[in-house]
Formats: structure tokens, C-alpha cells, sequence
């Protein structure tokens, strides 16, 4: 049962996004049949958009990056509060 709703939700969510034929022929070439409306209509729209696209993509990697090495072996680093055991709050 839970594997027939996942399938229908996602069919019915891929219908949604999809362009219909009239949103498709006015969207600019390279944008066609990705959503509804018009597309970016200026080159404003590109630098706009290419640059969120920029923006997500170096926060993604810098994220990344600190999740997997986070470089916090300093010994005044506040982690080493929690974890050291001689440590005690007073």
C-alpha cells in the first residue's frame, strides 16, 4: 500500500511540474518543458539566476566540505569542554 502511494504521488507531482505544450512553445530554448510560465525573458533573469545557482552550489561544497573534516582539533575549541573529562563546571 505504501509503495502505491509513493508511485502516485510521484506520477501526480510530475504531471504538475511539467510544462503543458502551450508553456513549452513560449519558454526560451534550453528551458523547454521544465515548469509553467514564461522563463527568464532578459538577460537580467540569467545573471540572476546563474548566479543563485552559483551561490547554492559553493554553500553546498562548503558544507559539504566541513561536515566531512571540520577541522576543530584545537584545544581551546568548545567541544573539548563537553568532551574532556577533567573538565568540570563550576
Amino acid at each position: 500500500m505504501k509503495t502505491k502511494i509513493i508511485t502516485f504521488l510521484t506520477l501526480f507531482i510530475s504531471a504538475i511540474v511539467m510544462a503543458c505544450p502551450l508553456c513549452e512553445k513560449n519558454q526560451p530554448k534550453g528551458f523547454e518543458n521544465i515548469t509553467h510560465g514564461q522563463g527568464p525573458e532578459g538577460n537580467i533573469d540569467y545573471v540572476i539566476m546563474y548566479s543563485a545557482i552559483l551561490i547554492v552550489g559553493y554553500t553546498l561544497i562548503m558544507s559539504l566540505k566541513y561536515l566531512i573534516k571540520p577541522k576543530e582539533r584545537e584545544s581551546s575549541h568548545i567541544k573539548n569542554l563537553v568532551l574532556n573529562e577533567n573538565n568540570t563546571l563550576n
